[in-house]
């Protein structure tokens, strides 16, 4: 039929400026972060080694890049289309604003089908494994898995971690035990190794704490009675940010049972969840664009406000971020709140002009 053919036309169209979109991103990203991380080069972590620590790293680089991917591949895909008058004659045709739209809609979805399963199953991985390799090629075997420290509340006790390495061995535990907020108890472990379902402390200092003296005792190795696993360390250590929405969500769920806030993971968690919405609200936007107000403007000029719109919707999600933990909302609504005013905005300047 004429109309399915209209609607390939119109996807293949969209899917291919989205594409070219996506590797100039990337291209671009690369060669930035390329010649900024050649000052990292030391020991055996040579210049190759940073290009295959930056290509192993591509998924979750295609993840950030992919809103603004569609939202400017939409733009170049429909302008076009709309400079060759091919939109105008679909619509003189009896094509209606609305079938154009969802034309440009069916790619999109094949977008966010990709980037989800990306985001689940591969760019976690992919991250995880690029910054444990990298740390090897620079520190030899037994590299730390991150280098980022974390604090952990367990019931009286607070603790702080130093680094976890890549074979589920803890570096720098320090535990902080409370009765009624008064300290009582300080333990240093040079290390935590994870053995037969069970941590177990070496080189451990414990300094207890009274009213009028201080008791110290050195144990080589001890036990330790904790609730928390490998996985749930290696969750507080690494980079909250590139996490699975299942290990987000999981996350979320260990810190309010420990009766702390999860605003943090529950954000990111939205933010990957709910895409669909937000690559749909871009798309949005990009058709008003070219059948609104910027449709008599150069594609160049449409791009640019495209660019401009992709920024201010990006910082506006991350000025709510914060905001939701002072004020106390949802942070789904910190997600919610520009995807539904950018779809709005475009809904309202499609419909003026339908």
């Amino acid at each position: 039929m004429l109309a399915d053919r209209l609607d390939r036309y119109i996807a293949r169209n969209v899917l291919a400026a989205i594409i070219v979109v996506q590797f100039v991103l990337l291209g671009l990203d690369i060669t930035i972060a390329y010649i900024g991380d050649l000052g990292d080069t030391q020991g055996n972590y040579t210049a190759l080694d940073v290009l295959i620590y930056l290509g192993m790293r591509l998924p979750w680089r295609f993840y950030q890049y992919a809103p603004v991917a569609v939202l400017i591949g939409a733009l170049i895909g429909m302008g076009s289309m709309a400079s060759s008058n091919e939109l105008t004659v679909m619509r003189a045709a009896g094509r209606s604003l609305a079938r154009i739209v969802w034309g440009v809609m069916k790619p999109v979805l094949l977008v966010v089908v990709v980037v989800l399963l990306v985001a689940e199953f591969v760019s976690p991985r992919t991250e995880q494994f690029a910054e444990a390799w990298r740390l090897e090629q620079r520190q030899g075997e037994g590299a730390v898995l991150t280098s980022r420290s974390g604090w952990q509340f367990e019931g009286e006790s607070v603790y702080r971690f130093g680094a976890i390495r890549a074979d589920n061995v803890v570096l720098d535990l320090t535990r902080y035990r409370f009765d009624e907020r008064r300290l009582i108890e300080a333990t240093h472990a040079k290390r935590a190794h994870w053995e037969e379902g069970a941590w177990q402390l070496e080189y451990v200092t414990t300094t207890r704490i009274f009213d009028d003296h201080t008791e110290s005792e050195y144990q080589q190795h001890t036990g330790w009675d904790t609730a928390l696993t490998p996985t749930q360390l290696e969750r507080l250590l690494r980079d909250i940010e590139s996490q699975a929405p299942s290990e987000l969500w999981a996350y979320a769920n260990f810190l309010q049972s420990q009766n702390l806030q999860a605003d943090q993971p529950l954000l990111y968690f939205w933010q990957k969840v709910l895409m669909p919405l937000t690559m749909g609200s871009l798309v949005l936007i990009a058709a008003s664009f070219v059948f609104g107000p910027l449709r008599t403007v150069a594609a160049g000029t449409r791009v640019f406000y495209g660019v401009v719109t992709g920024l201010i919707f990006k910082y506006v999600q991350d000025l709510l971020a914060p905001a939701s933990t002072i004020f106390g909302f949802s942070p789904v609504w910190a997600v919610l709140v520009p995807t539904l005013a950018c779809a709005a905005v475009g809904i309202y300047f499609l419909h003026r002009n339908g």
